[in-house]
């Protein structure tokens, strides 16, 4: 059997990528297909499961969707089941059938939104349109934190299925996972700006042991600190960002090390299949050939910008990242990125918080470094930076970087 892309660097590819997962370890060859029906959406229970259902669905170009089990809720299904897909969960041994049949589309890969902003809902890809990188890459071991089905584990997923040399090392992102990849060899990682804080903060010691030659950021407004900071701890690793979503596809890639993506490649990207990026009012807009089918040509991401030194910034979502401070726009990603640049300052989240007269004020959620730092330490710094409105009028000191199925920070 092997696997083939017909941009690949080299084809065919046979299936001796090595793979690592819940207690798994081996070659896709060595992976036994998971049998399912011909469109199905599987709810897999872990990592290893979801690998099976991908060995079968690559095997024999079945029309599949991967959640894992944790979002399994009977809306959701039902709409599955609208869509004619059989809903797989239990490790195989619970089916649903959908009221009516249809014809199979060969290699459909379903992906899910997130669901933030409502129902989660439907995207078609196909393995082509989920392969990130194309050009031929150096023999890498990626570890994949993410959560099985998510946009980002699919992406290292196709790495691992499309290029010779490079190896994958599963692990539960949400708990202690250095010495398991340590173990394995581990050189390359995706995660969320919040996800590598979390493992800075908790597990440096454990991290010595890892030889990171790549590091990919994404799924957040990614900061200069949290480069810096990965920069500073793995000075043998390029430190690059990645825009990438189930709607659009993988649409940036900055590997300069700086945050941001440079203002020239706004309206001069379509070419040699590239995104065309575009700036309307403060929303991010893409227009991308990786994209979902039934997303429109030109996608209006909800994403805010702002461009600053010769740069255009991702700082959050249109709506979230405002706050509205007596009638003066306070940007909560502008407050959080001055916040995470304290030495002191591990993680830092921005909302709004109620109050008379001005109708918001700033408010402001961290974790410190730094155990001696007090409020009004945070507050006194943050006088020094920000303007008046900006300033938040209060601070919450937490134990622990809160962290999402997702990676992402929950607050």
């Amino acid at each position: 059997m092997s696997f083939e892309h017909p941009d690949a660097p080299q084809a065919p590819l046979t299936v001796t990528n090595r793979l690592v997962a819940d207690g798994f370890a081996g070659t896709w060859e060595e992976l036994e297909p998971l049998e399912l029906p011909d469109r199905a959406a599987f709810f897999a229970r872990d990592n290893l499961e979801a690998l099976r259902a991908v060995r079968h669905q690559r095997e024999h170009q079945r029309e599949l969707l991967i959640a894992a089990q944790s979002r399994f809720e009977p809306a959701l299904v039902d709409d599955l089941l609208r869509l004619g897909l059989t809903v797989v969960s239990g490790g195989g041994e619970n089916v649903q059938e959908p009221p009516t049949q249809r014809a199979t589309d060969p290699g459909r890969i379903w992906l899910l939104t997130s669901g933030s902003t409502g129902r989660p809902k439907q995207v078609g890809h196909t393995l082509d349109t989920l392969l990130t990188v194309r050009g031929k890459q150096p023999p890498r071991t990626w570890l994949n934190p993410y959560t099985p089905g998510a946009y980002a584990w699919w992406q290292v997923t196709t790495l691992a299925l499309a290029h010779p040399g490079t190896s994958m090392v599963c692990v539960d992102g949400g708990h202690p996972w250095a010495e398991i990849a340590a173990e394995h060899g581990v050189d390359a990682a995706s995660g969320t700006p919040t996800f590598w804080r979390q493992a800075l903060l908790t597990q440096r010691d454990e991290l010595a042991g890892v030889d990171f030659k790549q590091i990919t950021l994404g799924g957040e407004p990614v900061d200069q600190a949290v480069m810096d900071l990965l920069a500073d701890a793995f000075p043998n690793a390029r430190i690059s960002w990645i825009y990438a979503s189930s709607e659009a596809g993988a649409s940036i890639a900055v590997h300069d090390g700086k945050a941001g993506f440079p203002v020239e490649w706004l309206d001069h990207r379509a070419d040699e299949g590239r995104p065309a990026l575009s700036v309307d009012g403060e929303e991010l807009l893409i227009s991308s050939p990786n994209r979902g089918d039934g997303v429109p040509a030109t996608l209006r991401t909800g994403d805010r910008v702002e461009i600053r030194d010769g740069r255009v910034h991702i700082t959050g979502r249109l709506g979230s990242d405002e706050i509205n401070v007596g009638g003066t726009k306070v940007s909560a990603g502008k407050v959080r990125d001055v916040l995470l640049a304290h030495p002191g300052i591990a993680w830092a989240a921005i909302k709004a918080r109620k109050a008379p007269v001005v109708g918001n004020l700033v408010q402001a959620t961290v974790v410190l470094d730094d155990k001696g730092l007090t409020e009004d330490d945070i507050i006194r710094y943050c006088t020094e930076h920000l303007a008046e409105t900006e300033v938040p009028r209060r601070v919450r000191i937490v134990e622990e970087i809160p962290l999402k199925e997702s990676l992402k920070s929950d607050v």
